[in-house]
């Protein structure tokens, strides 16, 4: 368990456990030891590198922190992008007293523990309380349900920071309590200021002579993420030797051996994240298993979350191949929970079967289709009546009204099949659904054409 009460001064969060309510800061400045990111972090908003759009003048999210009027919040942006370092500015902006829970090694006793504090926060001193947590999506659903009512009622102010889409990880009833606010990817400009900040400001690095030979690879192999940028840095540097004048080159085999990989062109947020995934999607698509596997190498390789890999593939499953194969959504879906379970590297053996399995599926884009026309008339066309056979009818005068009238059971009759009108009046005779003649979709096909010749369409 790891939590942290009051202001956090860059460098000084403790791995052992500290007395929950201790709200002494730590003035001691960060050791040797301290990885670099810890030492550079920044301390507010105007060092704070990146998300403008949240955090330039009269933006949303600067705006509450200057009046310290914060909602619950989560931050949801890729590893490296700030959401840590911006709880911790909000920490030193606030009048609350701040608590910090990391998801991994939490559990709902610790979060029980800081609502307490909470509670005699608000009834002694009319005091604020702001829980960060980092990683709720690692939170389970007893442990999510464990903030609701305190959220709701303000007794805390919850933050939560999340790399994965919060739709999928945070339960709904805590999402709809809180704002989301999404953090973008560092622009390699903003990489490059991190880089100077750093070599200037770092008490360690600070007091060297250091050239990076080539600060472009450098940047391209941290993949948009400032914390594997600043700690390739710091290795990259450790393995370097002074010359004769006390300089230090790093050189780009320096920055190779750090990172332990040579720069491969993958941007998980620019142009070529698009590329790599439509080519992937395509190649399953057109039934190329060869394609699709080395598409998913190359992302699988550029640092891509195999979570957004799993989740284009239930995508797909319906959308090109739906009742042609109906077990692709299944093993697409319990490729998710699979990839969920064990994470990477081991996941890329059960992305790799998923894909080749979806690329070798017989194909159909029918269902796609048919949601498609329908939510089109559903636009045009949006008060078409419900046929009163089709109404619900729970109170006499809605049976004296006819609701329900003449309905038939279908599974009173032969087949358990009946002829009726299910669609409103205006589109009676619409068909959206056309099933192809592949796979499972043409004994569908074999048994909407009977149906359909029967209710005379």
């Amino acid at each position: 368990m790891l939590i942290t009460a009051a202001v956090i001064p860059t460098g000084t969060l403790r791995s052992n456990r500290m007395e929950l309510f201790d709200s002494t800061p730590q003035s001691n400045p960060p050791s040797t030891f301290t990885p670099l990111a810890e030492r550079v972090r920044p301390q507010s908003l105007d060092e704070f590198a990146g998300q403008e759009h949240l955090l330039g003048e009269g933006k949303p999210l600067s705006v509450l922190i200057e009046s310290d009027r914060l909602p619950s919040m989560i931050f949801w942006g890729p590893p490296g992008s700030g959401k840590t370092t911006l709880a911790r500015i909000i920490a030193r902006h606030t009048k609350a007293d701040f608590f910090q829970l990391n998801a991994v090694a939490s559990g709902v006793k610790d979060v029980r523990e800081v609502l307490d504090k909470a509670a005699r926060n608000r009834k002694h001193f009319q005091r604020n309380t702001i829980l960060f947590i980092d990683e709720i999506h690692r939170f389970n659903k007893a442990q999510q349900d464990a903030l609701l009512h305190s959220v709701e009622d303000g007794l805390i102010t919850l933050i939560g920071a999340t790399t994965e889409n919060p739709s999928f990880e945070v339960i709904s009833p805590l999402l709809s309590r809180s704002r989301v606010y999404v953090l973008q990817p560092l622009t390699n400009e903003h990489l490059r200021k991190i880089i100077d900040h750093a070599l200037k400001s770092d008490w360690v690095l600070g007091k060297q002579d250091i050239y990076i030979d080539d600060r472009e690879y450098l940047i391209h192999l941290s993949g948009g993420d400032a914390r594997m940028l600043l700690n390739g840095l710091e290795t990259a540097i450790n393995l370097t030797k002074p010359d004769a004048q006390g300089k230090r080159i790093v050189k780009k085999q320096h920055i190779e051996e750090a990172f332990q990989r040579k720069y491969l062109k993958y941007d998980k947020g620019g142009e070529e994240h698009y590329n790599v995934i439509s080519a992937f999607i395509k190649s399953v698509r057109g039934s190329d298993p060869d394609a699709s596997v080395y598409w998913l190498a190359r992302m699988l390789e550029g640092g891509e979350d195999p979570k957004f890999i799993a989740r284009r593939m239930i995508i797909l499953a319906s959308e090109d191949i739906g009742n042609a194969d109906p077990y692709a959504l299944t093993l697409a879906t319990s490729c998710f929970t699979a990839v969920d379970y064990i994470g990477m590297p081991e996941a890329r053996i059960v992305l790799a079967q998923t894909a080749t399995y979806l690329a070798s599926c017989l194909k159909s884009n029918a269902s796609y289709m048919a949601i498609n026309e329908a939510m089109s008339d559903v636009k045009t066309r949006p008060d078409e009546p419900v046929p009163l056979h089709l109404r619900n009818a729970p109170t006499k005068l809605m049976k004296d009204l006819d609701y329900g009238a003449d309905y038939k059971y279908s599974h009173d009759f032969d087949q358990h099949f009946v002829e009726q009108q299910y669609l409103p009046d205006g589109l009676k005779n619409r068909i959206y659904y056309r099933p192809t003649e592949l796979g499972g979709e043409k004994k569908i096909r074999g048994r909407l054409l009977s149906w359909w010749k029967s209710r005379k369409r």
